[in-house]
This record gives structure tokens, C-alpha cells and sequence, in this order.
């Protein structure tokens, strides 16, 4: 997980990435500790037959055999419900032995940076205590190579190297949990989109970079268990979908990850102590991707027994989805599986500074930014997980809180001691994201601690999962509507609002009386927007303290077009045409190219085109419509046809358009589009020269009148 790039691009995890250019280590090289090398794995997703014999997968352990070193005799499970604040529904088939796993990376450095953690009874506490006392049997720790210039500053994000590894294994063993080690082979961040080869290796073959990465994780896994960390679970690399060590190609990945499974393999056995070998990937709302790395991984015999996925509930598809994924993968490989990342928020407050991964947007309708919500998500990942057979859940970095004050500059704090995301000096290590990114933590509103190191209910949820809790009924949140009205309207409010229980099984609709005065105070003659207040019609509605809800209104020109700009990824209702053997057009991602958002409707080939973009309409109000679209284009003869058009039965009007020259947008207008019957179809009809190009974006139908 890199949360920064979350927050700023809010690319990586909602999509298959494609697989990086790189074919070496794109970092520069520096000094560094030539016995702490870093490699990353990752394995493409390119198309490739999904076909494997099951005679080749590797047998493993049944989940209840490999998950037994999960349980934590120091603080053994309730047996029955316990009375909570919060609801949470049990799991009755749960194995007790369930991996209920937190990622502790950042505890150190922010220790360091002046954070206090307490406990349930407001009295000051380790953390590792209090996370166990709540369930969490397994820490996850990452570990990267070199985090630090060539004058000893650290990167940030932690300062995740071997040092911290072991005193963060340390007290997660003393406090009765097992160990995950987490090893990027990177000096900073490994995710989706990067997978940066450490500074000691930058020079090397691939051949001689898995050596290093051999030895470095021989090396790094016997100081481990030296210093009484009980490491039970191994990654070898994170997130590799794409990459791994700067490394590219499916051969020189499965190579590394093979190194590393073999040094893991090796202490092992010396140990006489079973470590389990894990890769880990993202994307699980692309199963077709997950499909051919797995394929991938069979074609190169790598060696691992759990195939790991983040999965992110707001980013990464439903429950339905990742579990059946799991499944597939348990069913058809024969190899366990595990969710390495979740999380969900508590809050949408930023309470350092430095702004949140997870805002408004990112909200699902079953769950709100409460507490409540946040166990219940949790809950919900760790019953999609039990009932899809894997062996566990990690948390991830549910005590990476703020620190300093949400009011101050907290930089020299993150600076000094690395418990930002990243800080000024990995820039020459990552110029592109953290030499223009480094900041604050992104993760404080996703944290299970308050922004004071307060436990927050949510924290008990792993102790809780079995037996569920006791608690009241009580309303979570209210899914609180946004109503849309033309201009000249009559304005249409909701007569019922769906209300969503602690106990989700109580959910209901309830009506609403929507406050007189605010809805006089709505003018639908112009555009606006309007916040109206309004109760629900409960028990408490005449009462002193009504259940109260609100809902926006917006005033303004409808546009009926369905995916105007291009921007959803399902594109099924726009239809386009064409002549000859070859489309020249495509839904292009090109920020500079579209005329709003990222995203725009392109053509260009190497032949002279002929092609037409359409949507139809069945059910319009009758009235009279307005159709306006912007294009841009170049290097078109004046000879070719371009029009703007909309079609009722046999009746069509057009406007023509030209090409100007790049972002030299053209508005297309066609006025008094007249429907009577509800039907109409609209679109762009372009032919043209071979080699002309541009871009159409932005359709917008209005009813005027």
C-alpha cells in the first residue's frame, strides 16, 4: 500500500495496471550497505491461457492445520457475547484460530514522534497489549532494504528497515502474537505501480540480484529469529502485480521470487520451524488478471503456499467477487489464501494536516463514516474471508495516527522522524511521487485508534467476530438523498429515507417531513444548490430532539446523456459504427486530450475513416432539447464530414463542425429538438483523411422547454 498515491491518483487499486516499461531498476544509484539488497517480484497480468492441470498444484495444509500458530494463548477469545457499545454480528463457523492480523509498521516512528497509545480505560499502555487484549493475534511489519539517503535521513513511512523489523517483531512475540514479515526488496514503497530496485542493486543482473535478494533474506530472517521474533508467515514482495526489484519480465520475476522462497525454505528447515511463503497482489475486482498471474506463477513453477490480496471494500469490487476469487484460487491451484489488506474509515476528519486517502467519495451506502460502520466492514471482510476458506485478515496500519496538533505544521515532526508518508529526503530515491508528494500520514481517518491513541470500539471487532455483542439498537447513519430538478420543475422530494442500523438486519425506510419553510426558500427558476433539513417521522419526531436528516437539491439543466464525458468505464450505451476492417476510434485516458476530466472519445489511423459514435433514447419526456458536444482535431482536409446530429425516426438534424487545431475546442449546437413519443438518437458522424485525428467529449442533451 503507497497512501499517497491513493490520494492523488486514485489509480492503483481500482483497476488491472498495465505492466511497467521498465526492463531494469529506474532508481539512481547511491551508498549503501551492499549486505542489505531489496528486490521486489511481480508477475504480469498479459493475457495467457487460464488452463492449469491440477496434477501440478502444490498440496497444502488444510486452513485449520496452517492457521493453529494464529491463536494467542495469552489472550484467549471471548466464549459467549459480550455487552458493547457497538454491534457486531457473529460469525458462528469462525475458526478460532482465524488469522485476525494488524499491520504494525509505523508504531515505532511514531512512538518517536511523541504519540501515546492508552487503553480502553483511558490509561496509558503498549500498544501491542491493547491491540492484543482485542483480539489481534498476527502483526504484519514491512521491511525495506535501505530507507535512508546517503547521509543516514530516512525516507519515511516508517524507516521500515531490518532494525525496526526486529524491535517491532519483538513486542508484537511478547505480547503473545505471530509475525508477518513483509519484505518490499525495495528502499521505500513496492506497490502496483512502482517496484524500485534498492540502491545496492541497481547494477546487477538478474542472475546476481537474486542471489542478493537469496542471501539478504537468508540473512534478514535468521537476525529475526535470533532476536525472538516468532515469524510464521514471509511475503516475498509486495503488491507485485507489475514488478518486482525494478524487475519486469515474467521470467526475471518468477526467478527472484524463487530466491526468496528458497531462502525462506532453508531457515526453515533449519529452524525445524514451518514459515509459510506468501505473494501478494491488489486488483482482485479483475479476475480475469488474477487468473493469468496465477496461471503465470504455475507456468514458472514459484515456489509459496498462500497467494495474499489486498482488498480494500471501496476500491476493489464486492464481497461476492473477492470471495469467489479467493475460492477460484484455492479450488484451481490448490493454494491457500489470505486478504493481507483492508481497512475502512471511521471518520472523514483529517486530523494531521495532511489530508485523507479516503474522503466522502469513497463511502459505500452500507456503511457510513462512523465507528459502527468501521466494524462492521471489517467484520463483513472477515466473514467473506471465513466463508471463502482463507486464513485470515490483515488490518492494515490501524494505529498510524496523527501526530502533533491537526492545527500546526507537523512537518519537522514527519521529517525528523519518518512518521509521514514519506519525507523530503526520499526524493532522490522516488523523485516522481514522493519527491513531489512527501507529507503527512493519508491513513490517520482509517486508523482504530483516535487521533489522541485512544482505542477506538472498533478495535475489538477481531475478539468480537465469533460471539458477536450485545448492544442496543441504535441508528448508524442515514443515507441522506440528493434529489436533481430541472429548471422550471416542479420539485419532486423523497417521501421515505433509508435508515441503516447498527444491526444491519433492522434496516429500514422511514418517511420524512421535510421542514416548510426551507422548501419555500428553494428557487427552481435558476440554478442552485440547497441544503434542506428535514425528521424523521420516528418515535422521536415530536419530541424536542427529532432523528433529523438532509437532503441537497440541485436546480439546474438535466443532462440526459448516460456517461457524457466518457468517464465510467462501462461505455455499453454509447454504439460505434464504422467502415473498413479496422476501428480508428477508442475511449482514450489523456487528461490534455479531453475537455473535462480524463477521458474523451478518440480517433486517428493510418487509413482514410468513416465512423459514427450513438446513443439512443426511448423513454424522454416530450418537450423541446438542446444537443451540444465539444470536439478538437487536427490534420483534416477540408474536404471531410463532420457533423453533430440527432435523429427522430426519419427526421434528422445536424450541425457541422471543423477541425481547429489542438484544444481549440469546437461546440457543436443543435436547438429545438422536438420529442413527442419519448425516442431520439444522438451522435457524431465523422469521415475524414487517413491521419487526421481528434477528439470528441461532452455531449449534453437539455430540455429547454
Amino acid at each position: 500500500m503507497n497512501m499517497k498515491r491513493k490520494q492523488f491518483t486514485a489509480i492503483l487499486l481500482t483497476m488491472s495496471l498495465t505492466a511497467l516499461s521498465l526492463t531494469g531498476c529506474g532508481a539512481d544509484a547511491g551508498q549503501s550497505d551492499s549486505s542489505q539488497p531489496s528486490s521486489t517480484a511481480a508477475v504480469s497480468t498479459e493475457e495467457a491461457s487460464s488452463e492449469t492441470a491440477s496434477s501440478e498444484a502444490e498440496s497444502v495444509d488444510s486452513a485449520s492445520d496452517s492457521a493453529d500458530s494464529a491463536l494467542n494463548s495469552m489472550y484467549p477469545l471471548p466464549t459467549a457475547a459480550e455487552d458493547a457499545g457497538i454491534y457486531v454480528e457473529p460469525i458462528p463457523d469462525i475458526s478460532d484460530s482465524f488469522i485476525r492480523g494488524m499491520d504494525v509498521s509505523s508504531i515505532l516512528v511514531e512512538e518517536k514522534s511523541g504519540v501515546k497509545y492508552y487503553n480502553a480505560d483511558g490509561a496509558e499502555q503498549d500498544v501491542f497489549t491493547t491491540m492484543a487484549q482485542a483480539g489481534v493475534n498476527y502483526a504484519r511489519i514491512r521491511v525495506w532494504n535501505d530507507p535512508y539517503d546517503e547521509n543516514g535521513n530516512g525516507y519515511g513511512g516508517g524507516n521500515n528497515d531490518l532494525a525496526t523489523a526486529i524491535a517491532l517483531g519483538k513486542r508484537a512475540t511478547e505480547n503473545g502474537m505471530k509475525v508477518c514479515i513483509d519484505f518490499h526488496y525495495s528502499d521505500f514503497w513496492a506497490d502496483p505501480a512502482k517496484q524500485m530496485c534498492p540502491k545496492a542493486w541497481v547494477d546487477m543482473s538478474v542472475d546476481e540480484k537474486a542471489d542478493a535478494l537469496y542471501e539478504y533474506t537468508k540473512d534478514s530472517l535468521t537476525q529475526l529469529l535470533d532476536n525472538g521474533v516468532d515469524v510464521c508467515m514471509v511475503q516475498v514482495g509486495n503488491e507485485t502485480n507489475n514488478g518486482m526489484a525494478g524487475e519486469t519480465q515474467i521470467p526475471n520475476i518468477a526467478k527472484l521470487m524463487n530466491a526468496g522462497s528458497r531462502a525462506v525454505r532453508e531457515v526453515s528447515e533449519s529452524r525445524g520451524k514451518k514459515i509459510k511463503v506468501a505473494l501478494h497482489y491488489t486488483n482482485a475486482d479483475d479476475p480475469d488478471g488474477i487468473n493469468s498471474i496465477l496461471y503465470k506463477l504455475s507456468s514458472f513453477q514459484v515456489d509459496y503456499d498462500i497467494f495474499a490480496l489486498s482488498y480494500y471494500p471501496y476500491w476493489h469490487g464486492t464481497f461476492e467477487n473477492v470471495q469467489n476469487v479467493m475460492k477460484n484460487i484455492q479450488d484451481k491451484y490448490g493454494k491457500e489464501t489470505l486478504i493481507a489488506e483492508t481497512a475502512y474509515c471511521y471518520t472523514t476528519q483529517d486530523t494531521d494536516g495532511s489530508g485523507n486517502s479516503v474522503g466522502e467519495g469513497d463511502l459505500l451506502d452500507a456503511y457510513g463514516a462512523t465507528v459502527q460502520s468501521q466494524s462492521t466492514a471489517l467484520r463483513d471482510v472477515c466473514a467473506t474471508a471465513s466463508e471463502a476458506g482463507a486464513l485470515g485478515v490483515f488490518y492494515w496500519e490501524g494505529a498510524w495516527i496523527a501526530v502533533g496538533d491537526v492545527n500546526a505544521d507537523n512537518s519537522p515532526i514527519w521529517e525528523e522522524y519518518g512518521s509521514g508518508w514519506a519525507s523530503s529526503y526520499a526524493a532522490d530515491y522516488d523523485p516522481e511521487d514522493a519527491g513531489q508528494w512527501y507529507g503527512g500520514c493519508s491513513w490517520d481517518n482509517q486508523a482504530l485508534f483516535d487521533a489522541d491513541g485512544r482505542p477506538l470500539e472498533s478495535l475489538n471487532t477481531y475478539k468480537w467476530l465469533k460471539y458477536g455483542t450485545n448492544a442496543e439498537p441504535a441508528i448508524d447513519m442515514i443515507n441522506e438523498p440528493t434529489v436533481t430538478c430541472n429548471i422550471d420543475a416542479e420539485l419532486e422530494l423523497p417521501e421515505t429515507v433509508d435508515v441503516v442500523y447498527n444491526n444491519r438486519a433492522l434496516n429500514t425506510s422511514m418517511p420524512v417531513e421535510w421542514y416548510e419553510e426551507q422548501v419555500l426558500n428553494i428557487d427552481t427558476s435558476k440554478a442552485g444548490t440547497y441544503e434542506l433539513r428535514g425528521r424523521i417521522l420516528d418515535d422521536n419526531a415530536a419530541s424536542d430532539n427529532p432523528t433529523e436528516v438532509c437532503c441537497t437539491v440541485n436546480v439546474e439543466m438535466l443532462n440526459y446523456v448516460s456517461n457524457p464525458g466518457f468517464e465510467d468505464s462501462d461505455t455499453s450505451m454509447w454504439n460505434v459504427t464504422y467502415e473498413g476492417g479496422t476501428n480508428p476510434t477508442d475511449f482514450q485516458q489523456k487528461e490534455g486530450d479531453a475537455h473535462s476530466g480524463e477521458y474523451s472519445f478518440h480517433f486517428w489511423s493510418e487509413s482514410d475513416m468513416d465512423f459514427a459514435i450513438e446513443q439512443q433514447f426511448t423513454d424522454l419526456e416530450p418537450g423541446t432539447y438542446e444537443l451540444r458536444a465539444y470536439f478538437q482535431g487536427g490534420d483534416i482536409d477540408d474536404s471531410a464530414e463532420m457533423e453533430l446530429y440527432a435523429k427522430i425516426g426519419d427526421t434528422v438534424s445536424s450541425d457541422s463542425f471543423s477541425a481547429k487545431g489542438y484544444a481549440n475546442w469546437q461546440e457543436p449546437t443543435i436547438s429545438a429538438i422536438k420529442v413527442t413519443d419519448g425516442t431520439l438518437t444522438i451522435g457524431a458522424h465523422i469521415k475524414c483523411n487517413a491521419a487526421g485525428w481528434g477528439t470528441i467529449d461532452d455531449f449534453t442533451l437539455n430540455k429547454i422547454n
